[in-house]
């Protein structure tokens, strides 16, 4: 089937008659009139004199979990398609997956529904193939995805944010879109409905696509993705949180495998060990053959009795909460992804390890379960079983304060405890602000102690600086340990692929081991040693060794603290261990497509002389409330269609990570000039963040400056501003 004739592919030729729709839909009161009124836009869409179609997908694109390339008007034709145009960091993407599980899980290709990932990237390191492949291996992403590199799709759709669907009917043809996450109820309307109109017109076909998974190719692997690692003290076994296997190993020292409880498949089973099953786990802590978990994608905590072999709830209904306050008892509490656990004693000067204490990524916050009646810091006595915020506004910032509460974290994801004195705190790796922090045990109060800087809200101030305090910069750490016998804070930098030390007194942090480069070196010393987003790590061997589970490595590394080497723990077999490739080395950065919404602004002439220094200053407004996205990398490129003499020797483009502290960008005219008048171009990419953080935007803007170049000496010229209000 070729491609019919469109009345236009943009996503606003849908805007009219979809927000009639949902409009009337607010009114409708029984489900019956919902599908009444869906059936009827459907026949009206499908009327029209044209098809509002898209374009097919550009040859030579990369794919995975498919035999072949495929096509929208060939393989699809007579399918129902969903879209989702997603990007793999993107938090909202992330939390659109299980809508998209269920709706496969719902409707198969052989009932005429099919889905398409189209990945759009933010940043360069996206659009690498292998990278893509590890979150789909990671996320299990079973329907086919595209990588569009180019983002052409993106730009020939008008697509502006992440998450955003696309729904096609049997044609090709666009029926429906949903921007941002939290619309599982409209998706499923919607695709019901488009799939019962259509069959009632023998339009759908029920034959099947060529599926081929990714995750089938690869050889087995003893751990996918390890998040947190723990040492049981008494009998040196470790915990392993084999995130990836949606399962915990308890492993001997020498890697023996003693209990597996778990997986491989995701799900949220209590009982026996057989029968168990978790989702996604990240923080594990181990204490007199009870272990806690952290089952962060199903928003719970989870108890393993080792004797008894069962699992059990302890906190959390299994649904994402948005409680920020607590008080309920555990198993009613609703939590928000729980990324790691770590004991601790409530008031009495007893160590009764009686408390929980939960980093509440989700949140952004610090919570405590009891696991015994006792007293929190400045607290009443508290009931066996309480589930509670301890620390943090559920405002996600890099905010300190002496009352716990007025405090703010951004995504908290590692936490250990130092009980004595004169530390008497957590520790708490704030991965999105890129600090470490301290909670006191006394009274509440978190400090910083390194990382970040003094702005609250300025959550880009990372980078790889080993310093002291707020000069030491991180990026992205997830995981923190004690180190007791030393008086030393071992900290997984995550994304800098580094492990890192801090030594609490003076403040000073240093890289420990980690080139920073993610080959997988199996057998070394810290200095040459490697690792690929390291998400946790413990002590054990009474202060001899550093356990590390090397995330994207797919493995245990231990760090032999008085030898400085680095070995492998195997866990079966490490020949078997999956290995990242890796990253290719970047490529100088090309301009990209500028989206055809975006504003072209022509300037006023400026006139200048040959070695004279212009400068552009930013001045770029984004809506009330809206925030850069966190480690996107807004930016800036300079161009010069005809007259590329002009940007020779140049840097041609920049980052933009701060909207309040907005880059000046300069051109020198080159002493040689080709030509008496030229056009420069600055083409601005922000990506960005509504209020409510629902759906993430790219919006573009170019800004075109006419030059006319004479040998007159111009004297200072005061910058050009480039203003825009998005």
């Amino acid at each position: 089937m070729a491609a019919p004739r469109a009345r236009g592919c943009g996503l606003s030729g849908l805007l009219p008659a979809q927000t009639s729709l949902e409009y009337a839909l607010l009114d409708a009161v029984t489900q019956q009139e919902k599908d009444g009124l869906v059936y009827q836009y459907v026949q009206k869409v499908d009327g029209w004199e044209q098809d509002l179609s898209v374009p097919d997908f550009p040859e030579g694109l990369e794919w995975l979990n498919t035999e072949e390339p495929m096509s929208v008007y060939k393989d699809l034709c007579g399918k129902v398609v969903v879209l989702d145009f997603f990007t793999y960091c993107c938090i909202n993407c992330l939390h659109l997956l299980p809508d998209l599980h269920a709706l496969e899980h719902t409707y198969s290709d052989k009932d005429g529904l099919l889905i398409v990932g189209i990945h759009s990237a933010k940043f360069p390191n996206e659009k690498v193939l292998d990278n893509i492949k590890s979150a789909v291996l990671r996320y299990n992403i079973t329907h086919p995805v595209v990588n569009d590199a180019d983002a052409s799709l993106w730009q020939e759709l008008e697509v502006s944010c992440w998450p955003t669907l696309i729904i096609l009917g049997p044609r090709g043809n666009m029926l429906f879109s949903l921007i941002g996450e939290g619309h599982k109820d409209k998706l499923f309307l919607y695709t019901s409905i488009a799939l019962k109109y259509y069959k009632d017109r023998g339009q759908i076909r029920d034959n099947k696509i060529g599926i081929k998974l990714y995750k089938d190719s690869l050889p087995p692997s003893p751990l996918l993705f390890p998040g947190k690692v723990t040492v049981d003290h008494v009998t040196n076994r470790l915990v392993i949180a084999d995130t990836g296997h949606h399962r915990i190993l308890v492993v001997w020292k020498n890697g023996q495998i003693q209990y597996s409880i778990g997986g491989p498949n995701p799900g949220r089973k209590d009982g026996i060990f057989s029968e168990s099953t978790f989702n996604s786990p990240q923080g594990v802590a181990i204490m007199n053959n009870i272990i806690y978990v952290a089952d962060t994608e199903n928003h719970l905590i989870r108890k393993i009795d080792l004797e008894a072999e069962k699992v059990s709830t302890v906190a959390g209904i299994g649904i994402q909460g948005t409680d920020k306050e607590g008080g309920a008892k555990g198993e009613q509490q609703p939590i928000s992804s729980p990324w790691d656990v770590v004991f601790g004693s409530s008031g009495s000067d007893v160590q009764r390890d009686d408390i929980l204490w939960i980093a509440m990524a989700g949140t952004h916050q610090i919570w405590a379960l009891l696991l015994d009646s006792g007293k929190l810091p400045k607290k009443n006595e508290l009931k066996k079983g309480t589930c509670l915020r301890f620390a943090g506004s559920g405002n996600e910032e890099n905010r300190n304060n002496a009352y716990p509460h007025k405090a703010g974290f951004a995504q908290p994801s590692g936490l250990s405890l130092a009980s004595e004195d004169p530390w008497s705190c957590l520790f708490v790796a704030d991965s999105e602000s890129s600090t470490v922090r301290t909670v006191s045990l006394k009274d509440g109060a978190v400090k910083h102690l390194v990382g970040g800087e003094r702005d609250p809200m300025n959550l880009f101030a990372f980078g790889d600086v080993d310093g002291v305090g707020i000069n030491a910069k991180l990026q992205h750490p997830l995981g923190v340990t004690w180190d007791k016998k030393r008086n030393l804070l071992y900290v997984a930098d995550s994304y800098n692929h580094k492990i890192k030390v801090v030594d609490p007194k003076t403040k000073n942090c240093t890289t420990l081991a980690g080139t920073g480069d993610t080959n997988d070196v199996i057998s070394s010393s810290f200095t040459e040693s490697t690792f690929n987003e390291p998400g946790g790590l413990c002590i054990g061997e009474n202060g001899r060794l550093l356990y590390v589970a090397d995330t994207n490595n797919h493995q245990i590394k231990v760090m032999d603290l008085e030898t400085k080497m680095t070995s492998v723990l195997p866990i079966f077999t490490s020949e078997n261990a999956m290995v990242d490739g890796p990253f290719p080395a970047e490529e100088q950065r090309t301009l990209p497509k500028l989206p055809k919404s975006a504003p072209n602004i022509g300037l006023s002439p400026v006139t200048a002389c040959p070695g004279q220094t212009l400068q552009f200053k930013l001045r770029l407004e984004l809506p009330s409330g809206a925030k850069l996205t966190e480690e996107a990398p807004s930016c800036w490129f300079l161009s010069a269609d005809g007259n590329e003499w002009l940007l020779q020797g140049k840097i041609p483009s920049g980052d933009i990570g701060n909207i309040s502290n907005q880059p000046t960008i300069s051109l020198q005219i080159p002493a040689d000039c080709l030509s008496l008048e030229a056009v420069v171009s600055i083409s601005v990419f922000l990506y960005y963040c509504s209020t409510d953080s629902s759906a993430c935007m790219m919006k573009a803007i170019l800004f075109s400056q006419p030059l006319q170049i004479t040998d007159t000496e111009q004297g200072c010229m005061a910058p050009v501003e480039l203003r825009y209000v998005f």
